[in-house]
């Protein structure tokens, strides 16, 4: 069975949307495009390490038409790698539409997003969902994830679609590497999905040596 992996930029107070662009998601957002002034090399560089051994593509329909309107088109520069995968690998949206599939390697899931999916997992071996911020509220409610890569970024928005919002349930994680960060102050936090729900306990508990008096 695959992995799915799901990327992310996000900020402090967890915004997931437009990071990429004014255009990209506007709809009663006025921040789009917050990302680009907190761009570094140190961010790219982990961008780019984050995609090897990606074998599929999994988008919902605004990050697909994005894609589909820009990688084509792409040819050398520091992008070209990146453009090279994405025009390579198959891509899989999750659309209740028509969405335009004449990228090449592109094809529409069912109406069982869920069976899609699992189905997309048995047939690839890694699997990345970038952006997305709808398809990627289902892939939490559903935990069909494994890996969550997240780039935390030092702003507060107060407003804006967030990244846990109305699908997530809770959720077992546990950090695969030290936190990362660079020069502008972006911190790169990569988790993976383990089993079963979080547990709780009690701080005042006499082992932990609190609430008693000194």
């Amino acid at each position: 069975m695959g992995l799915i992996h799901i990327e992310m930029f996000a900020t402090l107070d967890l915004v997931g949307q437009a990071p990429g662009g004014p255009d990209e998601d506007p709809d009663g957002f006025p921040f789009g495009g917050w990302q680009a002034p907190l761009l570094d090399e140190v961010a790219g560089a982990q961008v780019g390490a984050a995609y090897e051994g990606t074998d599929a593509l999994l988008l919902g329909r605004r990050t697909y038409d994005i894609f589909a309107g820009f990688w084509p088109h792409q040819k050398g520069g520091e992008d070209s790698g990146i453009a090279t995968l994405f025009n390579s690998v198959p891509k899989y949206v999750a659309s209740r539409g028509r969405p335009d599939l004449s990228w090449a390697g592109s094809s529409q899931l069912g109406p069982d997003l869920a069976a899609a999916v699992r189905e997309i997992r048995d047939r690839h071996e890694r699997i990345k969902v970038v952006g997305s911020l709808d398809l990627v509220q289902t892939l939490l409610r559903e935990q069909l994830f494994d890996r969550l890569d997240l780039w935390i970024h030092p702003i507060v928005l107060g407003v804006g679609k967030k990244v846990f919002d109305q699908g997530a349930v809770p959720t077992n994680l546990t950090l695969l590497e030290p936190p990362a960060s660079g020069p502008k102050g972006v911190v790169y936090l990569r988790y993976g999905r383990t089993d079963g729900t979080p547990a709780t306990g009690d701080m005042s508990a006499p082992d932990r040596g609190l609430g008693r008096d000194a």
